[in-house]
């Protein structure tokens, strides 16, 4: 099957290989295995897929014949098809086929399913939007693909991208059982809290080192690729849906971690429950929000959230002209532990409740330990603090987990 141009996608692979930063590696790197044929890697836009995929051509692929890069947001796509590229570079001894943003492409998983049963000897790696939905087609690829998810940085990753340190990760029982000697160990090298403060700000996301004073304007036009792009290009949705998307995004960070009465919300948005309730899955899909159901829910069954965050505090801090400093550190806490694959409720009594055993109150250095004290299991996650005590844990040790 000829291809008029195939040497400009080989070329533009290369080109996009070559520039990937090859000093620091994401925690998802290595606990891929990447002998499968078929791997999806899902996350928030942002996050840092494309790099995780271009690192990995570098280093396992000296020959570059054997892997090929191909992105299809590019316009070569709209002209072309990526059966045939696969069946090109299949032809021409290619081994491996790494595919980014593959929610561009409809019948994406008709498609994958045809080149991963026509083209036995080779190994797909494909990117998608977290707010793909892999039972959305008839296409069954639940049973080819291994699928893998990748959060924005964590405060340990932080570090190590920064060059301060490298930190192994910590499991949640092991920041609950060691966290003095563990706190202690980290601020003999480093001056935590300062670095702490600025991740809060500008730290989940990895292009932060690509911007400087425009981070927080680099943020909002991530929200509005994945709202104006990457919504759309998923679901069958109109421009004025989407507006409505962005205007409830920014109400609820504004009032977070309150929720707002959900009926007024509705009908300042001119929808109503049913189109409300959509666009807030939208949202926690996206990564946008994060949507804590009570205790006695789950998030399937869920008519209103008991507490809403934004996903991350990058997203807070870009979103709310000044946000308060409390909500900041428990969306941080929600997103860290979220992120390491906690699940997380809200509890008659406390902030958090985690795993449904443990519970947690965050807040200051002042905070009274008074509210939580008779129940077992419970802890405080305390900010300004670089070393803790008894079941007082400093909070920026919570962004150790992953």
């Amino acid at each position: 099957m000829p291809l008029d141009n195939i040497d400009f996608l080989r070329d533009l692979s290369a080109r996009r290989m070559l520039g990937a930063p090859q000093e620091f590696k994401r925690y998802l790197h290595d606990r891929i295995d990447w002998r499968d044929r078929l791997i999806m890697v899902k996350g928030a836009r942002g996050t840092g897929k494309t790099t995780l995929m271009l690192q990995r051509i570098r280093e396992a692929f000296p020959d570059p014949t054997k892997a090929l890069y191909v992105s299809l947001d590019h316009l070569w796509f709209t002209e072309h098809s990526l059966y045939d590229v696969a069946d090109y570079h299949y032809l021409h001894g290619g081994t491996h086929l790494f595919i980014d943003e593959v929610h561009y492409q409809k019948s994406w998983q008709q498609l994958l399913k045809n080149i991963y049963d026509d083209f036995p000897g080779l190994n797909i790696v494909y990117t998608g939007s977290s707010l793909l939905k892999l039972e959305t087609s008839g296409a069954d690829l639940s049973r080819r693909q291994v699928t893998y998810s990748l959060s924005g940085l964590s405060f340990r990753e932080f570090l190590a991208f920064e060059g301060v340190c490298v930190l192994e990760a910590a499991s949640l029982q092991e920041v609950l059982e060691k966290h003095a000697s563990l706190a202690a160990e980290i601020s003999s090298k480093v001056q935590v809290l300062p670095l702490f403060y600025d991740y809060l700000e500008h730290g989940y996301y990895p292009f932060y080192k690509e911007v400087f004073s425009g981070y927080g304007q680099r943020v909002e036009a991530t929200i509005d690729q994945v709202l104006e792009n990457d919504y759309p290009a998923l679901e069958n949705v109109s421009f004025a849906t989407i507006q409505k998307a962005r205007k409830m995004l920014v109400i609820l960070a504004a009032n977070a971690p309150q929720t707002p009465n959900m009926s007024t919300l509705y009908r300042e948005l001119e929808t109503d429950r049913n189109q409300g309730l959509k666009i807030l899955d939208v949202l926690q899909r996206a990564e946008l929000l994060n949507l804590l159901p009570s205790k006695t829910e789950t998030l399937k069954n869920m008519s209103r959230p008991a507490k809403i965050y934004c996903d991350n505090s990058n997203i807070m801090a870009a979103l709310v002209e000044r946000p308060d400093k409390g909500c900041m550190r428990e969306t941080f806490f929600a997103n860290q532990l979220k992120a390491a694959g906690n699940a997380i409720v809200y509890p008659p009594a406390g902030d958090f409740l985690v795993n449904g055993h443990h519970l947690f109150e965050v807040g200051g250095r002042k905070k009274s330990y008074a509210q939580i004290k008779d129940v077992p299991d419970s802890y405080l996650a305390v900010d300004d603090l670089e070393v803790g005590y008894g079941n007082r844990i400093p909070l920026w040790l919570f962004g150790m987990l992953y």
